[in-house]
């Protein structure tokens, strides 16, 4: 008897839509939990004219255009030191559903992306592609990615940690 009320408890969980995300709340001042349905834009495109094919092919920051015309600049949620673009090209030129925190602290708003969908009726995922596609790129655990990117390493090597190259100081 048990196990049978278990499985009709189980189904009844399972036969929930799974359709409402729930943004983690940061305890910053000024942030709200949002949901926000925008396309996904070429930001330099959008300011400035300047278009790329493709949203700049994940070379570019993307933003959220609302039907109002507001714009809004998505940043990252979990992964340190990460933009968006990972998780927003793939909707390049798409209307998409994001949910995460709308935080308006003094004249600016940002949108701190936490799941998103394709419209109408996509399925929603979590705003972690970033680490996700370095892991696989690089082939190593993707948690301090920015003390084993390749790429940084080799930008620090050419100018330095505080961007002045390496100097030999020959006293004479």
């Amino acid at each position: 008897m048990k196990r049978l009320n278990f499985t009709f408890i189980l189904l009844g969980f399972l036969s929930i839509p799974l359709t409402a995300q729930a943004a983690d709340l940061w305890g910053i001042d000024g942030e709200e939990k949002a949901r926000v349905q925008a396309t996904v834009v070429d930001l330099l495109c959008e300011l400035t004219g300047q278009c790329a094919d493709n949203c700049g092919d994940g070379k570019r920051q993307l933003g959220l255009l609302q039907d109002d015309g507001t714009l809004l600049l998505p940043i990252k949620n979990n992964d340190i030191f990460a933009g968006t673009t990972a998780d927003l090209a793939p909707f390049c030129g798409k209307r998409i559903e994001a949910d995460g925190l709308l935080i308006k602290k003094d004249k600016i708003t940002m949108f701190a992306l936490q799941f998103k969908r394709e419209l109408p009726d996509g399925k929603w995922s979590r705003a972690n592609w970033f680490t996700r596609d370095w892991a696989k790129r690089n082939g190593m655990d993707a948690t301090r990615w920015f003390e084993n990117d390749p790429t940084i390493k080799a930008e620090l090597d050419r100018a330095g940690i505080l961007g002045l190259p390496a100097v030999t100081y020959v006293p004479q």
